[in-house]
């Protein structure tokens, strides 16, 4: 299959080297031109339990000479959907899927108003990446579930097809006749590790040894889980500690959240779409997000602090 993957940081490069390395023909897009140059020289080197290797793949800094794909995977940055999307129009022709990997709600509807809502899949992973130096990545890809789907709920051939090309590559993947479920039980795990992440500086190995953070994640997902079923969205997930058990299960434990990545390069998180979106909708059908909210608050803290000259 050809696939690019569009924001090829840690996350898409666990991704987008899987398959590569599975012999599909991948290009990985990154505007980052030594974290391109390095992958193009040396091949993307991926560390995982298993040791290091360098996969062979093709890495580019925009879509300038690409033509159209089977499939592209976004995974950039939330608030960088629009922009990244619209300039890369040449790789989407009359066949090919869109897939949004990305965390938090409300990608799917960005990526249809610029390609059409024909072209869009959504989608939920639980693979995990953390970037090492440009070209080089840790990959947790290992036992790590991704889940796909129609926006219709429908079992189309297409996205059967790319669920096949993923479990064919070591990408467990499955189809979801039930997307936005799917969506919001991924998030939960989001707002399970991600701000309490950031906020302490901790990956997750010390992270999950301290008693009153855990409390205070717990909390979240159950205010998260209370604003879903408020607005109808049905869950498979039942108990908000599985959110956070399953956030870190798997990984090791020098293992960062991306939240927490984007904060030590000084760069915006994508907290308004994780938390920040739990207190939106829980504003609309009326469930307090009190927990949520003071997440959200000092993220936005931290993000000020570390951006504002003194």
């Amino acid at each position: 299959m050809e696939i690019a993957v569009l924001g090829a940081g840690a996350l898409g490069c666990a991704i987008g080297g899987t398959l590569a390395a599975a012999g599909n023909a991948v290009v990985l897009i990154n505007r980052n031109r030594a974290h391109v140059e390095a992958i193009e020289a040396h091949g993307l080197r991926m560390r995982s339990a298993d040791g290091e290797r360098a996969v062979p793949v093709r890495a580019a800094t925009d879509c300038r000479g690409l033509g159209p794909v089977d499939l592209v995977i976004v995974l950039v940055k939330s608030f960088h959907t629009r922009e990244a999307m619209a300039a890369a129009s040449a790789l989407v022709g009359p066949g090919t899927a869109v897939l949004s990997l990305q965390n938090g709600l409300g990608h799917e509807d960005i990526l249809a108003g610029i390609v059409g809502g024909e072209h869009v899949l959504a989608g939920k992973t639980y693979v995990g990446g953390v970037l090492l130096g440009p070209g080089r990545i840790l990959a947790g890809v290992d036992g790590k579930e991704t889940l796909i789907g129609e926006l219709d709920g429908s079992r189309s051939a297409r996205v059967q097809r790319i669920a096949d090309c993923f479990s064919a590559a070591g990408l467990a993947t499955t189809v979801s006749d039930d997307i936005l479920g799917t969506i919001w039980d991924k998030l939960l795990v989001n707002v399970a590790t991600g701000a309490v992440s950031g906020i302490t500086g901790l990956p997750y190995g010390p992270l999950y040894r301290i008693p009153e953070i855990e409390a205070t994640a717990i909390a979240a997902v159950q205010e998260a889980m209370d604003v879903a079923r408020a607005s109808g969205v049905r869950l498979s997930t039942a108990d908000p500690r599985a959110a956070w058990d399953k956030a870190a299960a798997g990984l090791p434990e020098d293992f960062k959240t991306s939240m927490l990545q984007s904060l030590e390069k000084d760069s915006p998180t994508e907290i308004d779409f994780i938390n920040g979106a739990v207190v939106r909708w829980g504003q609309r059908c009326g469930v307090a997000t009190p927990v949520n909210a003071t997440l959200v608050a000092c993220i936005k803290g931290i993000e000020r602090a570390r951006t504002t000259t003194p």
